[in-house]
């Protein structure tokens, strides 16, 4: 420090040892390498869990030629799922009912009691649930027994004559 003939105060400036020049180019790479490598790897764990659920992945599950008018037509299709490295395979199983041929109900084959599997009896035009004998109509409204609400459905849409499902919706209480 010094003292110029006006009065102020003025500092001597330090020069940078080669020594000091050589730990910030170290610790400058050494951030860089670690950003490149940290950055993505936290986008990898992260990144799943912010995805938005905005995002509707529709299944495809079959052709509009295979549902018997009036008579639901139960249809299987198996999902397999990856989050992050971890891989899960199920089988999603839907009837899919038309009156019409134009408009179509996709019901889920759960039942809403104890989520045994219905199966469609044609002669008595009813599902029936094992589990406690929990019965639904045409319509996978509740007939008797104790599932507390109609079996649940699927949205479903109808492109070049294929059937897609996606979320599944619980219909309102029985």
């Amino acid at each position: 420090m010094g003292i110029k003939e006006d009065g102020h105060i003025w500092k001597k400036k330090k020069q940078l040892a080669r020594r000091d020049v050589l730990k910030i180019t170290t610790w400058t790479i050494g951030g860089l390498i670690s950003a490149g490598l940290g950055l993505p790897a936290v986008a990898y764990i992260v990144g799943p869990a912010l995805k938005q659920d905005g995002e509707q992945d529709w299944l495809r599950v079959g052709s509009t030629a295979k549902v018997e008018i009036g008579n639901p037509t139960l249809f299987k299709v198996r999902l397999t799922r990856r989050a992050g490295w971890i891989t899960t395979e199920e089988q999603i199983a839907a009837y899919m009912l038309t009156e019409d041929g134009r408009d179509y109900i996709a019901m889920s084959n759960i039942c809403t009691h104890l989520g045994c599997r219905v199966r469609w009896i044609p002669e008595r035009e009813q599902f029936f649930s094992p589990c406690h004998n929990g019965i639904f109509d045409k319509q996978g409204r509740v007939v008797s027994g104790p599932p507390p609400r109609p079996l649940d459905r699927y949205e479903i849409k109808i492109e070049n004559d294929q059937i897609y499902i996606g979320r599944l919706h619980k219909v309102g209480e029985a």
